[in-house]
């Protein structure tokens, strides 16, 4: 019976791997080309593909990613002559995606854990009401909401700030972030918060000491769809970033800029792009084993 379902189940298994297979080559294979393309020089990359890497080793450079990081010198002309300009550098870009990734991420996550203990352990009239109005939220575009609050951005002051960008993305992050940790908060034992209590424990307390470490996985979960949202998230930037210059530009804005002014320079921007996937990379990567078990709490209970 045994060597018979396992023999029925092995077509199927055979043509979901050959499906699988299929699907990661379709994604590795490009991503390998630009990544062979980002060490090219300007001339190879132009004049043969990728794949022409391989009998002509010597078009390979680390050039491009000098340019990207520290700044691509070119010529520009005025009443004196020519002179040799280095232009902005991806490094600063990079430290203002920093800056503007790392609030955007904490604030919400603290915001909504105590939003969700609330909601799960508090009994106050209008909960259920309140709870389905961030639900609600959920369905929204972000794209109606950026005209109206830059607006008020503008008449208080905040516009090209990295405080209103940080409120920004509090905002719409906020109803998700509810959401996820309300359904593993809400799938904690209640024994647990019971013996907190009598033990003479207040709800700030239980829920410093108790529900925030408790609920590890559940922020891991967050804090990688949150900052891989904001680290990649060009248009929320370029609206409520546009008026400070390139001081604070974040590095999807730079990489649009770089298209726009050298957009046949391809070899930097592949460049670019490959700089700015190391930290979101490295941030999924060393959460990832809280991943899988913050997406499914609360989602099997009794």
């Amino acid at each position: 019976m045994k060597t018979l379902e396992k023999n029925t189940r092995t077509p199927g298994r055979l043509i979901i791997t050959i499906i699988l297979v299929a699907f990661c080559m379709l994604w590795t294979v490009p991503t390998l080309g630009i990544f062979v393309t980002s060490f090219r020089t300007g001339d190879a990359a132009s004049s043969s593909g990728w794949w022409k890497v391989f009998s002509d080793l010597k078009s390979l450079t680390l050039d491009n990613y000098n340019q990207v990081l520290f700044g691509q010198r070119y010529s520009v002309g005025n009443a004196t002559g020519t002179a040799s300009v280095r232009g902005a550098t991806m490094l600063s870009a990079f430290l203002s995606s920093i800056t503007v990734t790392l609030p955007s991420v904490i604030i919400p996550i603290l915001i909504a854990a105590a939003a969700a203990y609330g909601f799960a352990w508090l009994d106050f009239k209008g909960r259920n009401v309140m709870f389905a109005g961030i639900i609600a939220l959920l369905v929204v575009p972000l794209q109606i909401s950026l005209i109206p609050i830059l607006r008020d951005y503008n008449k208080i002051g905040l516009n090209g700030s990295y405080l209103g960008i940080w409120l920004a993305h509090t905002g719409f992050g906020l109803p998700l972030a509810t959401y996820m940790m309300y359904n593993y908060v809400s799938s904690l034992p209640r024994s647990i918060l019971e013996s907190s209590f009598m033990d003479g424990s207040s709800h700030f307390t239980t829920f410093v000491r108790l529900i925030l470490p408790l609920s590890a996985p559940a922020i891991a979960s967050f804090a990688i769809f949150q900052f891989i949202w904001v680290w990649n998230d060009m248009l929320v930037a370029l609206v409520f970033l546009s008026g400070a210059g390139q001081k604070v530009q974040v590095v999807t804005v730079r990489l649009m800029n770089m298209a726009g002014t050298r957009g046949t320079d391809w070899h930097l921007l592949t460049a670019g792009a490959f700089v700015s996937m190391i930290l979101p990379l490295c941030v999924f990567l060393g959460l990832q084993r809280f991943f899988v078990r913050g997406l499914l709490a609360g989602s099997v209970k009794g």
